[in-house]
This record gives C-alpha cells, structure tokens and sequence, in this order.
C-alpha cells in the first residue's frame, strides 16, 4: 500500500512502514534509519497499541518484536493472520531459538531477523519482502478491456465504475476473465461456478447471465460478452 504523499526530491510515493518495539532505543534507530531513506514511519511500544494502529491504518510492511507488553508478538500476528490482514510482517527478535523461528514463520511471518541486527540488511530485507508481496497482490488483480477483477479483494469495476456483482455473477466474470478466448457452454459455466452437474436445461444460467452483461454494459457502455450461437458464451474481442 503506498502512502499518499511524495517525496519532493525523489518524486516517487513513500512507503509506510510499523514499528512496534518495546526498546525505545532499537525503536528509534530503526525510525531514524528507515526515515533517512525515504520511508514513513509509525511507532508502537507495546503490542495494543500496535493492534490499534494496524486496525487503523494501513501499512506497506510491519517490523515486529515478540516480547512485547501486553499483547505478545506472536499473538498479534496470529491475530493479523487469522482475520485475514496479509500486511507483510518481519519479526525482529532477540530469540534465536530455531524452533521459534520455524515457528513464527508457519504463522505467517514473512522474514525473522535475531538481535542485534544490522540496518543494511533490515532494509535490503524490507525490500525483497515488500517486492514479493506486491508481486503478489498485483496477480490477484485480472483484467480485460477496461475490466478488472480484484480475486482478492472481491470486488470488480469497469472503467473505474465500480460493478455491484453478486457471488456468482463474480465468479462467472472470473471465469471469463481467466480464459478471455475461450468459448463456453451453458454446461461448462454451470459446473465450473455452481460445482454441480448440468442435467438439464432450465432458467439458471440465463438470468445471471442476463445479469452480469447488463451491469457491464450499464458501466462500460458496451457488451462484453457475446453469444456465439449453438456453442455458447464469450468475451467479446475488443
């Protein structure tokens, strides 16, 4: 996620990176390294406080300690996880145990640094993690024509115009979208979206079909999706 300023020598958005760390002084080295190159800081010195701030906010990445007062390192980060925040998260910690490592990262953690660090390596760190994440996120996003389908997200828009959708009018839109020359029967999209076998012909698949081409066409202002007689449905080649 990118912090909606600039900075005016580099012209390019800043990054917005958590610190949550009860030592005040590993805190404020990491806050006045990370400010020198560029990136936005916030700070937590307690785990509550970090949990409201990330609750808040959003955040490019998160630089973690596990001994933390009141809620634990690992506890909010299996918070995090468990409500579905995917936030990349580096945990620094004084523990070197390799099984606390092994199991910080199983759950969910994207790096894990021991104390005492070395500030070079925190960023370099910093940057393959908020690289790999952001490679990620951009693979959820699929498009066509001006059409783009968050998968994870949920959420569809054409040409900017956001598209209230319901679940399987999403999922027949995904569908499209991931195969954008294929030709589908009424069975096919039955059984790839309901996940139940097309026995007969019956009034299913054309009202949702119905459905989705007219939201298109009402935010687009043309029909995405074609009828190629006696075989079945596809999106249109613009």
């Amino acid at each position: 996620m990118f912090k909606k300023l600039l900075n005016p020598v580099t012209m390019i958005f800043m990054k917005h990176i958590l610190i949550i760390e009860d030592d005040n002084e590993i805190r404020t080295l990491l806050k006045d390294y990370l400010n020198k190159n560029s990136y936005i800081t916030s700070e937590a010195a307690d785990g509550n406080t970090g949990l409201s701030l990330i609750l808040n906010e959003n955040y490019d990445l998160i630089l973690l300690d596990l001994m933390l007062p009141g809620i634990s390192g690992e506890k909010l980060l299996k918070e995090l996880r468990s409500s579905g925040n995917t936030t990349p998260v580096i945990v620094i910690s004084a523990k070197s145990l390799k099984t606390t490592r092994l199991e910080v990262l199983r759950m969910g953690a994207d790096d894990y640094l021991v104390k005492p660090f070395d500030l070079d390596e925190v960023m370099v760190r910093m940057e393959v993690v908020m690289r790999r994440s952001e490679s990620s996120v951009e693979n959820t996003v699929l498009s066509y024509a001006g059409i783009e389908l968050d998968t994870e997200l949920n959420c569809a828009s054409v040409n900017g115009n956001e598209l209230k959708l319901t679940s399987k009018e999403m999922n027949l839109l995904k569908l499209f979208l991931e195969n954008p020359k294929k030709t589908f029967s009424k069975a096919n999209l039955y059984e790839s979206v309901w996940n139940e076998t097309y026995i007969y012909e019956d009034n299913t698949i054309n009202v949702h079909l119905s459905n989705l081409r007219s939201k298109l066409k009402k935010a687009g202002g043309i029909d995405y999706i074609e009828t190629v007689w006696g075989i079945g449905y596809k999106l249109k080649a613009i």
